[in-house]
């Protein structure tokens, strides 16, 4: 697929010398589905909300979006109404609970890779143009290692690992980090350890997955923390809540409190590299590309 140049400068020539703002871009990703990973966006995006910073959550799970079911959310539009110029990035926005900004999926795992040129400008230029003061992006990508979770993970700041303790979460986790290394350069990870039952376990389980990645990567894990087993998550999705809001006080709850700061304690981007402008353009160059192989 063949990028056109000359529209992505034009979209992105309008906002960025109005929009200065560095946005940090956190991809939260995992190596199979079932390890709480979604469960970890929606309460990792609130517990930031709580702390005072403008918090955008966008839901790329393309073939299986549930972010807006997960907080008992109705959405009417998505990203594909945006993209094909039907509506504004504005216009899909759901807000949910403090403040958070709620982009919906488009449906289709391939739409990325599908899109022309005057697509990729329309979509630069909805996120250029964007009129609201956000710090964080938090992407809820797809489990696995398909080619919109790799485009995801490589146009994004930070990408955080979750596992469980499950042999195949830290073997696909490994699949995963694996390729984002060998294939794309991608040195530095954060690893979340959820649903296990303490400390100790969560130490355990990363230090499974460090001593393989040091042992054939040439990677820099980082424990972020760990998301205890509790209850209280099965009975907030059932409720279609966040756990963060309806058990305020639960270990669930707390751990997410405590990640929040950590990520609150990372390194802000520069200006440039930091804008959505760059963010997007850098997700469609790498859509494209995996779009070709």
């Amino acid at each position: 697929m063949r990028i056109d140049e000359s529209l992505m400068d034009q979209a992105t020539g309008l906002r960025r010398m109005n929009n200065p703002k560095p946005v940090t871009v956190i991809a939260v990703a995992s190596g199979k589905g079932g390890v709480g990973k979604t469960n970890v966006s929606v309460n990792l995006s609130l517990a930031l909300a709580e702390t005072g910073k403008k918090v955008m959550l966008l839901d790329a799970d393309l073939g299986l979006a549930n972010v807006d079911l997960m907080l008992g959310l109705k959405s009417q539009f998505n990203l594909s109404h945006v993209i094909n110029g039907e509506r504004k990035l504005e216009d899909i926005i759901i807000k949910g609970p403090d403040g958070l900004m709620i982009v919906p999926a488009a449906s289709g795992t391939q739409m990325m890779a599908e899109l022309s040129s005057q697509q990729h400008a329309g979509m630069i230029r909805a996120f250029g143009e964007l009129n609201m003061d956000i710090d964080t992006l938090v992407i809820d990508s797809s489990a696995g290692i398909s080619d919109s979770v790799i485009s995801f993970c490589k146009a994004a700041h930070e990408i955080l690992v979750v596992v469980c303790d499950e042999p195949a979460s830290l073997t696909d986790a490994y699949a995963l980090i694996k390729v984002m290394n060998q294939d794309h350069g991608i040195q530095r990870f954060q690893v979340l350890a959820n649903m296990v039952h303490g400390e100790q376990e969560a130490r355990q389980l990363f230090a499974k997955l460090n001593h393989v990645a040091g042992l054939y990567l040439d990677v820099n894990l980082n424990m972020l923390g760990f998301i205890p087993y509790d209850d209280s998550l099965k009975k907030a999705v059932k409720k279609q809540k966040a756990v963060l809001k309806i058990f305020p006080s639960s270990p669930a709850s707390r751990a997410f409190v405590n990640v929040a700061k950590k990520v609150n304690q990372w390194p802000v981007p520069d200006k440039a590299s930091g804008q959505l402008e760059f963010f997007v353009e850098r997700l469609i160059k790498y859509s494209a590309v995996a779009g070709v192989e």
